[in-house]
């Protein structure tokens, strides 16, 4: 059996082991390839390992032996799931691997923004402490989030769990979803007041052709001057472009953002510049102890499969 990884450095540095794979078959290993180069890569693979390669339809209906195809992620949007219908190929994710990961970072941004714990450290260790007049200084505004309203965009196992953390911060919190949750730890509201009325707007929700870009001027518009936006869950769900123009034009205070639409992004992006704008690289998954749950995951849906009765499958 031909188990092909084609982009496997991101889930896998070299601080994890590919055993656990190498167990069924014969691995044939990238750090990283080429979109164009993935039809060639792939055409013998009787099954896929992939985090963000795309598998397209041309790619699918070129394989002749391919039979699993492993998303080492939630998201699936990098497979043409029409070809691989047509092709009986089955399709696995991993669901749920980075719920603490997720949730600590969006905390960390979030308290980025409340201390300027970043700026305040470069600051000490450019001398201006050593320098100063004072035993003490700020280079920026210090927010107590205690009591502010906390508006979660999405209430699966991230945003619930999100939701716990703000409840420990004492923070007011309201969510919205498609699905109303039956909690006692957070409010249902509809996304106009939700926006209206949150101190801090979350994001945590798949992306879907309903909410392209859902995030737009019209919907800024309705967030208080003083308030937050922070996505940690797919870059598409914003404009980028109203974003920008809506933090220039101060109609929201900040935001905090670890994906974006095109990564890695282009350097005409509007938020790489603009102001009160803390953007980092999508790497809010990437602790040891969620990637490991990745690719246990992994191991366990290529069993799954083998033994007939697949888990995971979208």
């Amino acid at each position: 059996m031909k188990i092909i990884i084609p982009d496997g450095f991101t889930l896998n540095p070299g601080d994890l082991s590919w055993e656990s794979i190498a167990q069924f078959g014969e691995v044939v290993y990238h750090d990283r390839t080429a979109p164009d180069q993935m039809a060639r890569l792939c055409e013998d693979a009787d099954i896929v390992l992939t985090n963000k390669a795309p598998l397209t339809a041309a790619t699918i209906h070129q394989s002749k032996a391919l039979k699993l195809i492993c998303v080492t992620a939630t998201g699936y949007n990098i497979v043409d799931m029409e070809a691989a219908r047509k092709k009986n190929i089955t399709v696995c994710n991993v669901p749920g691997y980075g719920t603490a990961s997720v949730a600590q970072h969006t905390f960390a941004l979030i308290l980025e923004l409340a201390n300027n714990v970043g700026i305040n450290a470069e600051s000490v260790k450019a001398g201006e402490w050593t320098r100063s007049e004072d035993f003490s200084y700020t280079k920026g505004n210090l927010t107590e989030i205690s009591g502010k309203v906390f508006g979660i965009v999405g209430f699966g196992q991230i945003g619930q769990q999100v939701a716990k953390l703000a409840r420990a911060f004492d923070m007011v919190v309201i969510y919205n979803s498609r699905t109303r949750k039956d909690t006692d730890f957070a409010t249902y509201c509809d996304l106009k007041t939700l926006f209206a009325t949150s101190d801090i707007v979350s994001l945590h929700c798949p992306l879907t052709t309903e909410n392209n870009q859902f995030v737009n001027f019209d919907l800024l518009k309705q967030m208080k001057p003083s308030a937050w936006l922070i996505n940690t869950s797919r870059g598409q769900l914003i404009n980028e472009q109203q974003l920008a123009n809506a933090l220039n034009k101060n109609i929201l205070a900040a935001a905090a953002l670890d994906v974006l639409s095109i990564e890695p992004p282009p350097s005409s992006n509007p938020l790489l510049s603009v102001k009160n704008c803390l953007i980092t690289p999508h790497n809010a998954w990437m602790s040891p102890e969620a990637r490991m749950r990745v690719l246990k995951a992994t191991e366990n849906n290529i069993v799954s499969f083998l033994n007939g009765a697949p888990v995971n499958v979208v």
